[in-house]
């Protein structure tokens, strides 16, 4: 007997390129077909019909059978494509370019099928290496008493005062600056009373040069080259001056400063305290390093092609959010960061695949209410945002591939500088505690579907107890009088 089901085959035409083609029978198309002569009956006035009443032989004779053929057949594409990528399962990126290369007949008897091809970018092979062959090595958790004296010393400049000098700005003072970039004469910024710490390189290159051994109300002037701004990249002369100079005084580290900074009484048990957080963030900065190192090792040793086509897509994206041409050259300057994240979007996608990592509803509506802070904006209508804009699985597979570099690290041997084994549990999480989560979760359903039940059951025995409102103690009550008509 000759089946009747969809047919999609997959030709790979490059290892980041695949040609879908898809074979739909008259039979499954059909309710398609059935729904198009009804929405167009519903648009056209054919004398002695009544709207949405004309039959199909006389839209055939009005419209063309062309015309609803091409109404079922763009309403059925998405479908049918979505279907033959799950049926296949190749990894498109992109909009695919499809040709309909056969339909059904258009005169005469209604036969034939329908038949399309779907090129498009597809992810690559990709084969992790294995794992557990990987060995990573971090620092010690050794804490110095440097190590505490800086954090301490960070805690007390927090507490410093700034008190204004009568000398030249050194490094660590704080000054008010006049500043004022010129490019081939034209003043481009200029700002005027801003707040710098001499020393911080956060500004200008050739900044803290300039300013050091100023005094109040002196000028120097210095080139340096902008970084941003429509004139980035181009050489200004800078002119600074230094309205006042400032500097800070730190409180002596003793017991009077313990009681004021913390919750301690004594500099000591302060200091204790301090040791013992620099030893957490050393514990949490070395899984960090630990995931950097994996994701940098598996860079360095997973080769394959990335689809120029979505890559040149993405620069393309880029370029218009930026209000600039296709052309620009800025477009090649991004093009090796773009294909950076790719290439790690890609090899996150096959560690998540690989060791099946979930995301639960509530990981994801904290990653959801997390990014909604990031952009300011009030939780619920972030949501309801990236829900109208299909962002939600977009969240998702981003919220994936965080945790898969995790759920990778646990495959790995860990060892300090001196060859001790680390167990970062801690931080990435361990198989036992998922498959605990995860079965806690699945025995929440099954309590949430008990009690809907439940109460469904508790509903249906109510209502066939209906008859009751007969009897006179019922229908003497007001409150239940409006229940007993009803149940009637």
């Amino acid at each position: 007997m000759e089946s009747n089901a969809v047919k999609s085959a997959v030709e790979n035409l490059e290892p980041t390129r695949a040609k879908l083609t898809v074979e739909v029978p008259l039979e499954e198309l059909k309710p398609t077909i059935d729904h198009a002569y009804s929405h167009i009956a519903e648009q056209v006035n054919v004398p002695g019909f009544r709207r949405g009443k004309v039959p199909a032989r006389i839209i055939d004779q009005r419209v063309g059978r062309g015309a609803v053929i091409e109404h079922a057949v763009n309403d059925a594409l998405p479908g049918l494509y979505r279907d033959a990528v799950a049926e296949t399962g190749i990894k498109p990126l992109g909009q695919p370019e499809v040709d309909v290369t056969e339909t059904p007949a258009i005169t005469g008897p209604l036969e034939g099928q329908l038949v399309f091809t779907a090129e498009v970018d597809v992810r690559p092979e990709i084969t992790l290496p294995e794992l557990s062959e990987y060995e990573l090595t971090v620092e010690s958790l050794d804490v110095t008493d440097e190590d505490v004296e800086q954090r301490l010393e960070a805690l007390r400049e927090r507490f410093g005062t700034l008190t204004g000098v009568d000398r030249p700005a050194a490094d660590g003072d704080f000054v008010s600056l006049d500043l004022t970039a010129t490019v081939d004469g034209e003043e481009v910024d200029s700002v005027t009373g801003t707040s710098y710490q001499v020393g911080a390189g956060t500004m200008l290159e050739g900044m803290d040069e300039a300013i050091t051994g100023l005094s109040a109300g002196e000028t120097a002037t210095f080139t340096s080259t902008l970084v941003g701004g429509d004139h980035a990249g181009k050489d200004a002369e800078v002119t600074v001056t230094v309205g006042s100079v400032k500097e800070r005084e730190l409180p002596e580290a003793d017991d009077e400063f313990a009681e004021l900074a913390s919750e301690f009484d004594t500099i000591e048990e302060l200091r204790a305290d301090l040791r013992e957080q620099v030893a957490k963030d050393k514990a949490s900065n070395r899984a960090v390093a630990a995931r950097d190192q994996l994701l940098e090792k598996l860079r360095t040793d997973i080769e394959f092609p990335l689809p120029q086509r979505a890559i040149d897509a993405e620069i393309k994206a880029h370029l218009e959010a930026e209000g600039k041409p296709e052309d620009d050259p800025h477009g090649e300057e991004v093009r090796e960061d773009t294909e950076k994240a790719m290439r790690d979007q890609f090899i996150l996608d096959v560690v998540a695949e690989t060791f099946d990592v979930q995301v639960d509803q509530n990981e994801l509506l904290e990653f959801l209410l997390s990014t909604s802070r990031q952009y300011g904006m009030d939780p619920n209508e972030f949501i309801q945002s990236a829900g109208e804009a299909g962002q939600i699985p977009v969240f998702g597979a981003e919220l994936a591939r965080n945790k898969a570099l995790a759920v990778a690290l646990r495959k790995v041997k860990v060892v300090d500088d001196a060859g001790a084994e680390v167990d970062l549990s801690e931080f990435i999480g361990s198989d036992e505690d998922d498959a605990a989560a995860a079965a806690a979760q699945a025995a929440a359903v099954a309590d949430a579907a008990a009690a809907s039940e439940s109460a469904e059951s508790d509903s249906g025995e109510s209502a066939d107890s209906g008859e009751s409102a007969d009897s006179g103690e019922s229908a003497d009550s007001a409150d239940s009088a409006p229940s007993a008509d009803s149940a009637k």
